[in-house]
């Protein structure tokens, strides 16, 4: 016999600002498929609102091109965009796209999550005043994400952190204006030329980056 509807037990909503374990927010979360990205930053849910074009959906398009590109030439890479990350039990992140190793920092669970910190995390954010460059940095300094990139649309900048004795410092331009990763050799990135949408010149960088010395002997170590 049916339980009569006052007694059925329902499964609350995700609402922006809910303090809530992984646990729960995984579960309210499962519920709600028609929610497309929401995250648990400091064991607070934040839910994303729809998103720009200009603002957000090219530039995470350029740089999952990047991404892909190099993950194309650099066996035993993973790449994800936007996937969940079980950071640690009050942090599940979606973040914009994210590099790893599986197996080396994090690795890929029975579920089909990401457990652990991938060793470089890449976030689109409008400007500074973005979680992405606060709470959710923190989060990620703390579970040692090695490498953060967050590129401030607005404000017309791109961040590239390296985690140095526990904090995390800005990489600085070479000559060129590339900034080239200490954790993924090879991943080279033209900034200028990415904030500029010239993504021939992003991408001709990067294969300069894949063609280099230091990228052939990363892949020796990485190729299954």
């Amino acid at each position: 016999m049916a339980a009569p509807p006052e007694s059925r037990l329902v499964v609350p909503p995700l609402e922006n600002g809910d303090r809530l374990s992984r646990t729960e927010f995984e579960r309210r979360y499962t519920a709600m498929p028609q929610v497309k990205k929401a995250e648990l930053i400091e064991g607070v849910v934040y839910m994303a609102s729809p998103l720009r074009l200009k603002s957000h959906g090219e530039p995470h398009g350029f740089l999952a091109t990047w991404l892909g590109t190099y993950q194309a030439f650099t066996p035993g890479v993973v790449v994800g965009i936007e996937p969940t990350v079980r950071l640690d039990l009050d942090n599940e992140p979606q973040p914009d796209a994210v590099l790893l190793v599986p197996g080396r920092q994090a690795s890929i669970g029975s579920e089909d999550y990401i457990e652990g910190a991938p060793e470089l995390v890449v976030e689109v954010a409008a400007s500074s005043a973005a979680i992405d460059l606060h709470d959710k940095k923190r989060a990620y300094r703390r579970n040692q994400v090695q490498e953060y990139i967050v590129w401030r649309t607005l404000e017309g900048q791109l961040d590239w952190l390296v985690l140095e004795a526990g904090e995390y410092q800005a990489q600085r331009l070479d000559d060129q204006g590339v900034v080239r990763s200490r954790i993924f050799p090879g991943l080279w990135l033209a900034v200028s030329a990415l904030l500029a949408g010239d993504m021939t010149t992003v991408l001709a960088v990067l294969q300069q980056g894949i063609n280099s010395p230091e990228h052939q002997a990363f892949m020796q170590k990485t190729s299954p």
